[in-house]
């Protein structure tokens, strides 16, 4: 698509008399602007306007048309969109219509005043609001002597007209950028009060197929800007003589439609191929991971090396204490011990065998059978057979200590013992049974299961304080408190409440005595002994599980039927098919709204019953609505959409009687009839004669507009 991005600023604008009047077709897609008797306009762009701001300056710029995208980087554009002056068809945003004029009027080579007539292309049926707003701005602002507005479709029929193109009775039918008009001329001068209009054009065709590629692409929507769904329309876009006939052969026969399928490559570069590592690269790398591996072993070893000097100064050091000790006096002997840090000599020879074996590991010598993990009761509890005569205070206190301790761990061992005993007991009867009577071993076992895997999950349940509802049943699933309590929370609720009132007749006493504190140890001890609770069910749950499974293999046990992460979907390279976008049913799609406006959402009549519509308004008779047919002028830019001749003639037919004589035909040249019919309308000498000036829009005012209409001939 060819598009005009700066037009060159016209030299010869002062060699033009005053009396030359000056053709602008305003139409809501493309401004046009040149001189009367002239066979091209001479300034032609797109009539919008945006506002970005340049991204160093932060200055609001106005740029109207089109712009250069190489132009376009310097400037941010996130916060201006692009803006019409047009609704429909109708001017109301004068403030950009200024913007728009000022630009056509420099490009075409005025410095000041514009200072000629003015031709200016409407709409049909524009309101007379709009009419004063634009006739107020061309002579306040520019300073124009005489306006005259005129019906852009008239001034197309009439062009084609004078071609012999269609006849001077007729109907005009134009497919324009906003809205489609169809218009019935009677001996030469349009019927406005037959003529009917829908508001779909070519903007709603390249907005729809921009939207259905978008949503058919949406990781490309970027790529497709409404500019470019524009360039689609006008290459790729056809109408259908029959749409429902069209989307079966894109149904169903496939051969038929991939050729109907046009496709639009996006820029895309291959990925680089990576190639496997050569045999040097392989040995760069084995030898810079080589360095590194000996960096680290050298690392080791001094650390190694360090530990070793520290272990062998501290057993020195602890020798020669020792040392000391034997060749010293008990009062010596107790001041030598104070000043080391350690209690007795007992003490000190169990640094020393902590510290030899930590010497041994660490140089990497293996320990005798004398040395064993486990270091022996004499050399855990020092004291506990030295006499009490013997020890200061501190070294009683410290004996009392280890005492508690041999006799804890005493106590636990043999309860480990205990507990080993009963579970190899149970082993061999639950072996025997299993060997007796291997059905009911096994329904026992999934009875037991069953039994423990409620249990723990009633255990789970009531730490998260879910599953159940309260006492009054609530079915809002509220859980009461009563029932989120186990025995042992109950009672160490019982004993915070009631701790600081057990002393003292209900003063707050609590913590002025060492044995208030041993709440806190037996709330403890509690809490202790519900985990250790759940440990033991858990465990004997998880031994029950391997049982059973190893009578039977397809048991699965509920703490291993963990629904697997899925994993995430593996990313695929993108091909150029990635990059190719197919338009194919969007083709005839998008510009079969012309017909069904109700596709889009809009509740108005398509372009073949608006020629039933506006036949219907005309109050003739048959035979003049007869001579109407035969001569249809079909103009506008979307009238050079492939297939829409013969749409309309087979939707026309559809409304008028059998065999009734019909002729389309299109226009010479749809975008530019309409300007050059104003440029030879205002060459005429019956211009002037149509146009008014600002004496008369002062004296009249808007009331000129309500009788304004001018008579069109070339």
């Amino acid at each position: 698509m060819s598009r005009v991005y700066r037009p060159e600023r016209e030299t010869d604008f002062a060699s033009f008399p005053h009396a030359t009047p000056i053709v602008i077709d305003n139409g809501a897609s493309t401004f046009r602007i040149g001189w009367a008797g002239e066979e091209e306009p001479r300034v032609a762009f797109r009539n919008i306007v945006q506002r970005p701001r340049h991204r160093s300056s932060g200055e609001t710029v106005t740029v109207v048309g089109d712009t250069d995208p190489a132009l376009m980087k310097y400037f941010d554009c996130t916060r201006s969109s692009i803006r019409s002056p047009f609704d429909d068809d109708v001017v109301y945003q004068f403030e950009y219509m200024e913007y728009i004029l000022d630009y056509g009027f420099d490009r075409l080579g005025a410095t000041s005043e514009v200072g000629h007539p003015i031709l200016m292309t409407e709409c049909e049926c524009n309101p007379s609001f709009s009419r004063a707003r634009m006739s107020e701005l061309l002579f306040e602002t520019y300073g124009v002597p005489s306006i005259a507005f005129g019906i852009d479709d008239a001034f197309s029929y009439k062009y084609n007209q004078k071609l012999g193109n269609c006849g001077e009775d007729g109907l005009a039918i134009s497919c324009e950028h906003g809205t489609c008009h169809v218009v019935p001329f009677l001996k030469g001068q349009p019927v406005l009060g037959a003529c009917c209009r829908t508001n779909i054009g070519g903007f709603h065709i390249t907005d729809l197929l921009r939207q259905l590629l978008s949503l058919k692409y949406p990781y490309h929507s970027a790529s497709i800007t409404w500019e470019k769904a524009e360039e689609l329309k006008k290459e790729h876009c056809y109408i259908a003589l029959d749409y429902m006939s069209e989307l079966q052969i894109f149904k169903n026969n496939k051969e038929e439609a991939e050729e109907k399928t046009r496709y639009w490559q996006l820029p895309w570069v291959p990925p680089p191929i990576e190639e496997p590592p050569s045999e040097e690269e392989l040995a760069r790398k084995a030898a810079l991971k080589e360095k590194a591996g000996q960096r680290l072993r050298e690392m080791a070893a001094a650390k190694r090396s360090q530990k070793i000097a520290e272990l062998e100064k501290q057993i020195s050091y602890l020798e020669e204490l020792m040392e000391q000790l034997d060749g010293a006096e008990e009062e010596e002997a107790t001041a030598i011990l104070g000043r080391s840090g350690y209690l007795s000599q007992q003490e000190i020879k169990s640094a020393i065998l902590k510290a030899t074996q930590s010497l041994r590991k660490a140089k990497g010598e293996t320990n005798g059978n004398e040395d064993k993990t486990d270091a022996s009761a004499a050399d855990k509890y020092p004291l506990v057979n030295v006499p009490d005569e013997t020890l200061t205070p501190e070294q009683l206190k410290e004996k009392k200590k280890q005492i508690l301790l041999k006799t804890t761990t005493e106590g636990r061992m043999r309860a480990k013992q205990r507990r080993a005993e009963e579970e190899a007991l149970r082993e061999k009867q639950e072996e025997e049974r299993r060997l007796e009577n291997p059905e009911l071993y096994l329904e026992e076992l999934r009875a037991r299961y069953s039994e423990l895997s409620d249990k723990v999950d009633q255990r789970k349940r009531q730490k998260l304080n879910g599953g159940k509802t309260n006492g009054n049943h609530n079915s809002s699933g509220g859980v009461g408190r009563g029932e989120r309590l186990n025995a042992a929370q109950k009672e160490r609720m019982r004993l915070l409440t009631s701790a600081a009132f057990d002393r003292g007749k209900g003063e707050d006493t609590f913590g002025t005595r060492d044995e208030d504190w041993l709440v806190y140890k037996k709330m403890s001890k509690d809490n202790d002994d519900d985990d250790d609770g759940n440990d033991d069910d858990e465990s004997e749950l998880a031994r029950i599980a391997s049982k059973i499974q190893e009578m039977d293999p397809t048991f699965v046990n509920k703490t291993e039927a963990v629904q697997q992460t899925p994993e995430p979907p593996k990313v695929r390279t993108l091909t150029a098919e990635d990059y190719r976008i197919s338009i194919g049913i969007e083709r005839f799609r998008c510009p079969e709204i012309l017909f069904q406006p109700g596709m889009i959402g809009i509740d108005q009549a398509g372009i073949d019953e608006m020629v039933s519509i506006s036949l219907r308004r005309l109050m003739e008779d048959e035979s003049v609505k007869e001579r109407l047919c035969q001569s249809i002028l079909v103009t506008g830019g979307c009238s050079l959409i492939p297939g829409m001749i013969p749409r309309l003639e087979s939707g026309i037919r559809q409304f008028r009687p059998y065999l009734t004589p019909l002729k389309l035909v299109r226009a010479a040249d749809p975008l530019l009839d309409a300007w050059k019919g104003a440029a030879a309308f205002a060459a005429s000498s019956k211009f002037g004669r149509h146009t008014f000036s600002l004496a008369d829009y002062r004296e009249h005012g808007e009331n000129l507009f309500h009788r304004y209409n001018i008579v069109y001939s070339l």
